[in-house]
């Protein structure tokens, strides 16, 4: 979801962007209009996470997948790459790694379903590591880690994308975090990332300049044409959680959504979350039905009743509600009642 005052204004705004004459996707990336937004965006993200000096901000295409792979092509040369796997996107990471440096998972909690985030001190770390990665909220399985993993000799980098303006974080304690844009930012197309500047000094020359992140900073992402529009709805975005009072608020809200719907399933036998309670998400909440044969029928009610998207994933079944930062609470209400509803007809 995004919030319908972005929308709003994106429409309005649509065809003369500030009295322009022309719509924000038809000016130059390089002109000014352009480039005011995209200050003004880099900025406000710079505000709302409390972002150092001594981080730079990037704006990229390839969605949070291609970071898998310019990870370790740009900080792996010739060093082991710690990884630590807890679902689908750690997976999947681990094995663009795998062809790109030599990789030691560090932790997997494949064994128990994927259902918590392990433990620190339950890690098999190795020493002299280029990095240790890990996805922050695995969005299929609904498991978010409830710590910053701490005392690391080597950087620590972060898939993002889910738990990303979610609420504060802090981003010094990472050398690098990155997240896709279409869940807490904006629309597809984009994808962020905070590194420290430190770091961007070990970019080899040896990779091609729009994979190298070094190169990217130095040219304020701008190296080649960066995806305007959804930069534009983001800044959009930016301005709107600032609006609503910043990251603080945020989490106190997406705490108070996440509570209502756990309540929801752990007091009815109808229903169930699989996660441990020390690692649930607070944006993706999967729960399975007692009986899967009603799943479909569940999926179809919903949807009658104007709840979409609640399809868990094909690799683990059951159903997912997504509930990023632009879900009103009143949508969560209106989930609860369903299923409550749902779990009395199907008695």
């Amino acid at each position: 979801m995004l919030p319908e005052t972005v929308l709003t204004r994106a429409r309005d705004e649509m065809l003369d962007w500030h009295g322009s004459g022309m719509s924000i996707m038809e000016v130059s990336h390089r002109g000014k209009l352009f480039l005011s937004v995209a200050e003004k965006a880099e900025q406000d993200l710079r505000d709302l996470l409390n972002i150092p000096d001594d981080y730079d901000v990037l704006f990229m295409q390839g969605g949070a997948t291609l970071l898998f792979s310019l990870i370790p092509m740009n900080f792996a040369a010739g060093k082991v790459a710690q990884y630590i796997q807890t679902g689908s996107w750690s997976k999947k990471s681990i094995a663009a790694a795998g062809k790109l440096c030599s990789v030691e998972v560090v932790a997997d909690s494949s064994g128990t379903g994927y259902d918590r985030a392990p433990a620190q001190d339950s890690w098999d770390t190795v020493p002299d590591s280029a990095y240790l990665h890990y996805c922050m909220n695995e969005t299929i399985h609904g498991v978010e880690f409830p710590f910053v993993p701490q005392g690391m000799d080597c950087p620590l980098i972060t898939d993002c994308s889910s738990t990303i303006l979610s609420r504060p974080m802090p981003v010094n304690e990472f050398g690098l975090i990155y997240a896709g844009a279409q869940k807490n930012i904006g629309p597809a197309g984009l994808t962020l990332v905070i590194v420290r500047k430190d770091l961007l000094e070990l970019c080899p020359d040896s990779i091609p300049d729009v994979l190298n992140l070094s190169k990217v900073a130095a040219s304020d992402s701008m190296l080649n044409t960066p995806p305007t529009y959804s930069w534009y709805l983001a800044g959009l975005v930016f301005e709107w959680l600032k609006e609503q009072g910043g990251l603080e608020e945020m989490e106190r809200r997406n705490r108070r959504k996440a509570q209502r719907l756990y309540a929801a399933i752990d007091g009815s036998d109808f229903y169930k979350n699989p996660v441990q309670l020390d690692s649930r998400s607070l944006m993706n909440i999967p729960f399975i039905l007692a009986d899967s044969s009603l799943d479909a029928e569940f999926v179809r009610q919903a949807e009658e009743a104007g709840l979409s998207g609640l399809k868990g994933h094909r690799s683990v079944g059951g159903m997912r509600a997504s509930i990023y930062n632009a879900m009103p609470e009143a949508g969560i209400e209106a989930l609860v009642s369903f299923m409550a509803e749902f779990e009395r007809n199907s008695a």
